[in-house]
This record gives C-alpha cells, structure tokens and sequence, in this order.
C-alpha cells in the first residue's frame, strides 16, 4: 500500500467480463456512492451554494458509469427547492446502456462520450464532477481530464475519489462481503490499491487545483473558478 498499484486490472475494465456480474455490480453501486462516496457532503457544501442564488444549475458528470450519481444529486436539488440539469457521459458503451435503461428522471440525460468530445463541441456547464474516475487514468489522461474540466466549467469541478490507506483497504475488504455475484469487492479493492495519497494526488495536479476531504476514505481534487 506505500506505492500506487497503477497498472493493476480491475475485472469490470475487461471487454470479456461476465455480463450478469457487470449487470450487478452497475446495480449496487448506488448503495456503494451513498454510503461511502461522501457526495452528500460534496452536494450541500459546493453544489447547493452555487445553485441556491439562481435557483439553476447545470452539471455534468464525467465517467457517470450506472447513472446512480447524476440521479441522487437531481433528486437532492428537488428536494431543495434547485433545478439541477444534470449530463452524464461514459465512454463505455455498456455503461451507457444501463444508464439508459434506468427509469426516466426529467433534467437528467446520459450519453456515450468523452470529455474532450464535449469541449470540441463547445459545451459549457456551471460545475463538472467525477466519481471513482481520477484512479482509473493514467497521468495523461488524468491531465486531460483536469484540463476539460476546466475549460467545460463556469464555476466549479469536483472530482471525488478514493484515499488509498491500509485502513481504507481492510475495512472495504469486510465492508463488501455481503456484495455477492457482482464485481464490487473484488474491484473495490483494487481500486482502493489504485488510488491516491492525499499529498500524491496534490503532486499530480497542475496549478489552481486543492484536495479536500469528502469522507472517511476519500478526498477530491477541486478547482473554482
């Protein structure tokens, strides 16, 4: 755990994955975000303000994978009062899919793209987010990724992530067993091996960008402005 497990696999990325275990694990990973992902502290304490003024606010969030996200912060806009219009893009076509396949929520779309796809066509969005995405990259990517977020964002990015830790790790490894016939376990841990370091993931960052701590085991890179 002292050094980042960078080029480690974890089994959903495999184009040959079995399909009802993938299917599974899109399913459960909305009891995953809200239990552990800390986005609801994220949401009152960057989105909401940001929104609370005009009552509007547009988003877009980066590797959106099931959908759960971008559908849990339209509902918590709703609930306040905001009207939250939400993207979420994946480059993975199954992804997608089941994004798609989820029950209708008015102000939420889903599509298969890129961020970069996004900048060519000259979109612009009040705050970008990700979820689970920065310990996927490599560092190109992870570059990339920073540099559209930053020129599809109007007023804010957040970019939440696991923290790497033995702790993060031993506790996840118990934390997951009752995840069966899917890929959160196995992956989850894998993730965690992937992930950054609060000081690794500031050396990683160019400029303008700061970590914060969301929850018990994960922090986001965050830019404003």
């Amino acid at each position: 755990m002292r050094h980042r497990a960078a080029a480690a696999e974890e089994l959903m990325d495999q184009p040959d994955c079995d399909p009802v275990r993938l299917e599974n694990t899109y399913r459960q990973f909305g009891v995953v975000n809200r239990l552990l992902s800390g986005w609801r502290r994220l949401y009152t304490r960057e989105i909401r303000p940001l929104a609370a003024a005009s009552g509007t606010g547009t988003l877009l969030d980066v590797g959106s994978g099931a959908g759960d996200l971008a559908v849990t912060l339209r509902l918590w806009g709703w609930r306040d009062g905001l009207d939250l219009r939400i993207t979420g893009i994946d480059p993975d076509p199954r992804a997608t899919s089941f994004a798609l396949r989820r029950p209708p929520v008015p102000g939420v779309e889903f599509r298969q793209a890129h961020s970069s796809d996004l900048v060519a066509e000259g979109r612009r969005y009040d705050v970008v987010i990700s979820n689970h995405v920065l310990h996927h990259l490599s560092a190109g990517g992870l570059s990339q990724l920073l540099h559209d977020s930053e020129t599809l964002a109007t007023r804010a990015c957040l970019h939440n992530d696991l923290r790497r830790s033995p702790a993060a790790y031993a506790l996840f490894s118990v934390a997951a067993l009752p995840f069966r016939q899917s890929f959160i376990r196995a992956d989850g841990l894998t993730s965690i091996r992937r992930s950054y370091t609060p000081a690794e993931l500031s050396a990683a960052a160019p400029p303008g960008w700061a970590v914060a701590r969301t929850a018990a085991f994960h922090h986001a890179l965050v830019r404003h402005g």
